[in-house]
């Protein structure tokens, strides 16, 4: 389908082993057009290019590619003028399935929603309502409006997930965390608190290979999922699993590294993070904070609790992860315990 003037189709050709360079120099130069696709023809590659450069030609049959509709566009003649405003504008896509948070005004029209997001991702399977987290083990409240089998592989950065979004977190957010950790640990010994299905360890294991990880999770679900990833990345010989309540199962002065990756109670647990670290050794501190206390708070009980145990903390970095409410920001401290 060709959605503009035939004028604007013009390609640069390159062959075959040259396309790469010539691709990264348009890009560069902010010239590629992105509405149509990069062809093969003849040996030839045709790479869209947006204005006339030199040695541009006007190009035959462009593919485009197919403009995704938005839910105002699907779901307009079915709502009324106030319930389009109250459309989601964000979610979060984990492997095949779907999580969307839906305004209270719209939940007579979830299935709807939920439709038309399956609609928006053919590729997609299951769309999940997204209600909240609750209990100490903090599982998801979500509910299937759309689709089926909401369990999912998801792939970033190298790392594969498997969970059920159903029933155990993860934060798209923390994208850029998780990736950070993977730059970690080379060779270290390291304590992975609040594992979950391996948010952390999976990362540092497999880019950074430390010598061992001890991952510590309480809730059975996602220790089963934590355990099925390890096999999964092929990291068995580094990350060790353990069932149970890190404020019992932490060790004691063993580790160079310390990750506590769980917020909102975090604080309860800073003794034991603290305790598992050898002098010398480094602690991730995460914790929600009102952003108008951000990042002196975090600092406060960092500190507070290295120096109740008569230790001192040396805060090397500050990490703000996400927005994690209205006036709430998901903060981390790297502080070097001595």
């Amino acid at each position: 389908m060709d959605t503009s003037d035939s004028s604007d189709n013009l390609v640069l050709l390159a062959p075959k082993g040259e396309a790469q360079d010539a691709m990264e120099a348009i890009i560069a130069a902010g010239r590629l057009d992105r509405r149509r696709k990069v062809l093969l023809r003849g040996g030839m590659v045709e790479i869209p290019v947006s204005g006339c450069l030199p040695g541009c030609i006007r190009q035959q049959d462009p593919e485009f590619y197919r403009k995704t509709p938005t839910l105002e566009e699907i779901l307009g003649d079915l709502l009324s003028g106030e319930e389009v405003e109250l459309l989601p504008r964000g979610w979060a896509i984990l492997g095949h399935t779907i999580t969307v948070k839906i305004h209270p005004g719209l939940e007579g029209k979830r299935h709807l929603i939920g439709k038309a997001l399956l609609d928006i991702y053919p590729r997609c399977r299951c769309v999940l309502w997204d209600k909240g987290i609750i209990g100490e083990l903090r599982e998801p409240c979500r509910e299937v409006i759309a689709g089926s089998g909401s369990e999912t592989v998801h792939r970033e950065n190298g790392v594969i997930f498997k969970l059920d979004p159903m029933r155990v977190m993860f934060s798209p957010g923390n994208m850029a965390e998780r990736r950070r950790m993977g730059l970690l640990g080379k060779g270290e010994r390291v304590v992975d608190m609040f594992a979950g299905i391996g948010y952390f360890s999976l990362p540092m294991a497999v880019h950074s290979r430390p010598e061992r990880i001890c991952a510590i999770e309480l809730n059975p679900v996602a220790f089963g999922y934590l355990e099925e990833n390890i096999r999964l990345n092929e990291v068995e010989g580094i990350i060790v699993p353990v069932l149970g309540d890190c404020a019992r199962l932490a060790p004691v002065a063993e580790a160079d590294r310390v990750v506590m990756g769980l917020v909102g109670s975090t604080n309860r647990y800073l003794r034991q993070g603290i305790e598992a670290l050898r002098p010398g050794g480094m602690l991730h501190y995460h914790q929600t904070v009102p952003s108008w206390l951000y990042p002196q708070a975090l600092v406060d009980e960092v500190e507070g609790a290295a120096s109740c145990l008569g230790r001192t903390a040396e805060v090397r970095g500050l990490v703000k992860v996400k927005k994690y409410a209205p006036g709430v920001v998901h903060g981390v401290v790297d502080a070097m315990i001595h």
